[in-house]
């Protein structure tokens, strides 16, 4: 290339790397607004008297639909291609349904400010990844773009939770804590709306869309990779149940369970941002080895002491940071423009659909063994290994 040459491609760089940061910020106010909250509302509903299993059904269900609505905002996203106004509506709800929360009277209304929130994230999930995605090439691989944003989310992750726990260190109540948590999530709309003015057609970002290709081995492949990914999240345990068995075992103090959550969502945006580019450069062949190593984490957390849960915790971290950034990069290399929103909103509801089922079934083994949780999220995980290692060769368009 001349040394004239890359001037447009360097301010194409710079604009493509700005639209992820202005994202990657929004996202970061988002997850102190809404981990902060996840981090409190069990109890806090506790307070308005709900029972264990409405607490579990609310953490659950919502979870559930959350991913599962992501069937229909995607294709949605697609046919109406207001990428923008469905990403600033999902976030709308998804950040002020928290703050709200400080104002419910009882559990109920308290239970559906919950389900509301995990609705909105349902809503603008899929759009804001496709308009994400449209950034990929001029900043050199949706890797690097996906694992920059992942890693200012992750930013998010840890500093929520530790602010929640601040203010109820000064305050001592949970409604003092969600009404703080106003203030990142107008942080989160601001930005968002000075995103959408800096950019208002995304699609802009590039002009050089997959090819559309009739390539039967192509959706085969896309196939192997939702089930590999279903696996792999299948065997991921959520942090209720580690939280449960490191406070019921006493491995850890009670107030040092949160810590190791954030422990593990920095370690998951540090090492998002250094996979995000190894995944430009060598392809899934960096999901397989961010699939074998993390799987350690559920012998050293559910079998091991303290030092063993920390550095469990740190793989898990990782390998949770992984999912979010290389699963998405993967699918947006094998999707046209015109249809990410789509799959990105299918591979989202099998993804959380999977992870529920999973969470479920490591949840009844570990009430008869502990040790059967561990199996069960081992096996799970390695098997979709052999499948991830036959999809090696170069991405096509399904």
């Amino acid at each position: 290339m001349s040394a004239a040459a890359p001037a447009p491609a360097r301010a194409a760089a710079k604009r493509a790397l700005t639209f992820v940061v202005l994202l990657g910020v929004v996202s970061l106010f988002a997850d102190m607004t809404y981990e902060g909250s996840r981090s409190i509302w069990g109890p806090y509903l506790g307070t308005l008297g709900a029972t264990g299993a409405i607490v579990g059904v609310v953490a659950g269900g919502g979870e559930l639909l959350g991913y599962v609505l992501r069937l229909f905002t995607g294709a949605l996203a697609d046919k109406t291609k207001r990428y923008w106004t469905i990403t600033i509506v999902g976030y709308g709800i998804n950040l002020l349904a928290v703050p709200a929360l400080a104002l419910a009277g009882n559990w109920p209304v308290a239970a559906a400010l919950v389900i509301a929130e995990r609705s909105g994230k349902a809503l603008r999930t899929p759009a804001r990844d496709a308009m994400l995605s449209y950034a990929a090439k001029d900043m050199g691989g949706a890797g690097w773009a996906f694992g920059l944003h992942e890693a200012l989310d992750s930013i998010g992750a840890v500093l929520g939770p530790l602010i929640a726990a601040l203010v109820l260190f000064l305050h001592g109540g949970y409604r003092h804590a969600f009404a703080w948590l106003l203030l990142p999530a107008l942080g989160a709309l601001a930005t968002l709306v000075i995103a959408r003015m800096k950019f208002p057609q995304p699609q802009q970002l590039d002009p050089r869309p997959i090819p559309e290709v009739a390539d039967a081995r192509a959706l085969r492949d896309l196939k192997v990779f939702l089930v590999a990914t279903a696996l792999i999240a299948a065997g991921y345990s959520d942090f209720a149940l580690i939280a449960f068995h490191l406070a019921r075992d006493h491995v850890v103090g009670n107030d040092v369970v949160p810590v190791l959550y954030a422990v593990a969502s920095l370690a998951g945006g540090l090492t998002a941002l250094v996979l995000g580019r190894l995944f430009d450069r060598r392809g899934l062949s960096v999901l397989l080895w961010t699939t074998l190593v993390p799987a350690l984490y559920a012998p050293l957390v559910f079998l091991g002491g303290d030092w063993a849960a920390l550095a469990g915790m740190v793989l898990w971290g990782i390998g949770f940071g992984a999912h979010d950034s290389l699963f998405r990069a993967a699918v947006a290399q094998r999707i046209p423009r015109e249809r990410r929103a789509t799959v990105m909103g299918v591979f989202n509801a099998i993804y959380g659909s999977a992870w529920f089922l999973g969470s479920v079934l490591l949840g009844v083994l570990y009430d008869v063994n502990p040790l059967y949780t561990v199996v069960a999220a081992l096996v799970l995980q390695l098997v979709a290994c052999p499948l991830l290692w036959s999809l090696r060769s170069p991405p096509r368009s399904a």
